[in-house]
């Protein structure tokens, strides 16, 4: 704690810059105590976030590099007593999904709120009162932002050095901290591995595309601040009581009941304003999904006959009779929910590469993605995933035939970025996780019992893997194990019924695509722990061997891969900076890696992909 102030830094592991870069300068900053659960505050975003500020931060002697490399610089805006439980529970209170449980997303009106109560607490030595009172003053009139700072806006060396030795008699700051910081509205969590029991998993734009925990002692929240003029008021209001204070202290039961009865009538401001917005909000989702509904039909219009539109019928009626009219290409790929950069979708739609043209289908029951899929008896089954913080345990098939799906038995665990595969007319749902735990259990489902059946598990535990089936035998390689990403790979072999470790990748990865091509498997893309990657490896059960072959084009993890007319397709996926991909890119053997210049299917990743016939 004392290193934080002292060098002005926060930090997480290198998988969660994903939600520190959206973190602006100006944004305020929380800490939540694990070991008394108590808040504090308020701390302020200096910088932007950014990999290896300090690359040497947090080690024992400096002379290691830093578990945390995603880092903020920060610094003090106020110091106030700290807040127990009993005090701000209230304010969160939406958040709290058990007794003691509590997600830590802020939206505007609950920062505003966590602002007013801390600032009416606070207390600071003079020695920590910036010397510039003027330039101070005209800092907290208004949030900072790039390329506008104030150097006088941060804590003199010897102003940190105190605030820094203040924390040794207020032991309030403890091990297990939490930081938490305002960004901007999205709701993502990053929770460390030793707190789970106390975090729960959120929606991307809402989630973290790499979303896995990392061994720390700190998670990034967010909320909103760009909205909270409340804060700007309390930051100004409470840093005029600090001043008001050293002149005459007798004055400070006069300032608080001002303050307070200004700091609620903005809360109530706030609240009118929220309201306000929501329903501009509610009104421009309405003409958003008029917009889609509009698109959908126009590509239907595009790929059938005009005459295969029955008159007088609802909008989606329409479109589901003709879809079942449409003769679907014997090259047809399914591409199963995900996210589109836009929107998280629960549509199925038919991709044929060879006219690069996309149709739309009979969507799934629910929106879902980080599921996985196979097929069994000419239909194909999609199985848990999740949307927002829900996991699923729901399972669904599709019937090309009639455009009908069709409710399954579930699995027996909630589960999202597992793999699964067809063998010997059986699914198999390997690995996966749900937000806290990591799974190394194997599902079975098998139709003529109609349920799912627990089988022999993994050797170890595997989340964001890939398998596939090869020569009568499921592989399932890499992922990750709740602490690193794994190069491992293993073999289950039906007839012995057991998993066997095989020759591990040169590479770790997670988060990958793994396809079958000429009795080999290919290792594509994914997470390596630090960023996405290209790579790919390939594995010959002759040889007993994993072969590193040609990279893609385009570094890219939570991709979609098939195999069509003996090539490899590789369609969307997520890159380093978070961009959603709409490159295709494909393989064939002796060919290599090739860019595609199709662009039938847009932005896509989290999503699913197969080929129901066999070439």
């Amino acid at each position: 704690m004392k290193e934080c102030i002292l060098k002005q830094l926060f930090g997480l592991p290198a998988p969660h810059f994903s939600y520190l870069k959206n973190i602006d300068p100006g944004l305020p900053l929380f800490l939540f105590n694990y070991s008394n659960r108590e808040l504090h505050g308020i701390f302020e975003a200096e910088s932007s976030g950014e990999m290896n500020i300090n690359p040497y931060a947090w080690t024992s002697d400096g002379s290691g590099r830093t578990q945390f490399p995603a880092q903020v610089q920060i610094r003090v805006r106020l110091q106030c007593q700290p807040l127990p439980e009993s005090l701000f529970k209230p304010i969160i209170l939406d958040n709290y999904y058990t007794e003691n449980h509590f997600l830590f997303e802020l939206d505007h009106v609950q920062a505003g709120n966590l602002i007013s109560k801390l600032s009416s607490l606070v207390f600071s030595p003079i020695s920590c009162m910036p010397q510039n009172t003027a330039k101070w003053r005209s800092i907290i009139q208004g949030l900072p932002g790039p390329g506008n700072r104030e150097e006088n806006g941060h804590l003199e060396p010897q102003d940190k050095e105190n605030f820094a030795n203040s924390l040794d008699m207020d032991e309030n700051f403890g091990g297990g901290d939490i930081f938490l910081c305002s960004n901007g509205g999205n709701q993502q969590l990053v929770a460390p591995l030793d707190n789970q029991a106390e975090l729960d998993d959120t929606d991307l734009s809402g989630d973290s595309i790499n979303g896995h925990a990392e061994d720390s002692t700190i998670a990034v929240m967010t909320a909103t601040i760009n909205d909270v003029k409340i804060g700007q008021e309390a930051f100004q209001k409470a840093q005029i009581m600090r001043e008001e204070k050293n002149e005459d202290s007798s004055s400070d039961l006069a300032v608080y009941p001002a303050i307070i009865t200004q700091l609620l009538q903005g809360i109530e401001e706030l609240k009118a304003s929220r309201e306000e917005q929501t329903h501009k909000m509610c009104s421009l989702r309405q003409k958003l999904a008029d917009a889609e509904e509009e698109i959908k039909q126009l590509k239907y219009r595009f790929v059938m006959p005009e005459s295969s539109y029955p008159s007088c019928q609802l909008a989606d009626e329409t479109v589901f009779e003709a879809v079942d009219k449409v003769q679907l290409a014997p090259e047809s790929i399914f591409l199963v929910g995900g996210y589109d950069g836009v929107s998280w979708l629960s549509t199925l739609e038919s991709y044929s590469p060879s006219n690069d043209v996309l149709k739309s289908l009979k969507p799934m029951n629910s929106v879902r993605s980080y599921a996985s899929v196979a097929k069994l008896c000419g239909e194909l089954y999609v199985f848990g995933g999740r949307t927002g913080r829900l996991w699923f345990d729901t399972v669904e098939s599709y019937s090309p035939a009639d455009n009908e799906w069709t409710l399954r038995s579930s699995l027996n665990t909630k589960k999202g970025t597992l793999a699964g595969a067809t063998l010997k007319d059986k699914i198999f749902a390997i690995g996966g996780g749900n937000g806290i735990d990591c799974f190394s259990e194997v599902e079975m489902y098998d139709p003529e019992v109609g349920r799912w059946i627990p089988t022999r598990s993994m050797w170890q535990k595997r989340f964001s893997l890939a398998a596939a089936e090869l020569n009568g035998a499921l592989y399932a390689v890499g992922g990750y194990d709740g602490s690193n990403y794994m190069a491992t790979a293993e073999r289950f072999d039906p007839r012995e019924h057991s998993w066997t470790k095989i020759k591990s990748m040169s590479t770790s990865r997670g988060c990958h695509a793994l396809a079958v091509l000429d009795g080999k498997l290919y290792a594509i893309g994914g997470y390596d722990g630090s960023t996405m990657v290209p790579s790919t490896e390939i594995y010959d059960p002759r040889v007993g061997a994993w072969m590193v072959g040609e990279p893609m084009e385009h570094s890219r993890g939570y991709s979609a891969a098939v195999v069509l007319k003996g090539s490899i397709y590789v369609i969307g996926g997520v890159q380093s900076d978070e961009e959603v991909v709409d490159v295709i890119e494909y393989y064939k053997e002796g060919q290599g890696w090739q860019t595609s210049n199709l662009k039938g299917i847009g932005k896509r990743c989290f999503c699913s992909a197969i080929v129901l016939t066999d070439d």
